[in-house]
């Protein structure tokens, strides 16, 4: 649930940053609050990004592992 909620904040501070009239006229107050957002949502996302590393690593270990051959 943090992970969607990571990449939605990241979303939002795109928005805010680019298309609100209203971060903008606040000058650098706006840019904190857009940037923060996009930080938030990054180190919320974190986990997405590790657990996607911790399958491909598993992946190519099993890969990697010889076949056994079954006795006959």
């Amino acid at each position: 649930m943090a992970m969607v909620f990571g990449v939605f904040l990241i979303l939002t501070g795109i928005y805010l940053h680019m298309y609100d009239p209203r971060i903008e006229a606040m000058g650098v107050t706006g840019i904190l609050i857009s940037a923060g957002c996009v930080a938030l949502g990054r180190i919320l996302s974190l986990p997405t990004k590790m657990f996607i590393t911790f399958l491909l690593v598993k992946r190519e270990a099993d890969m990697a592992k010889p076949k056994s051959k079954s006795p006959n």
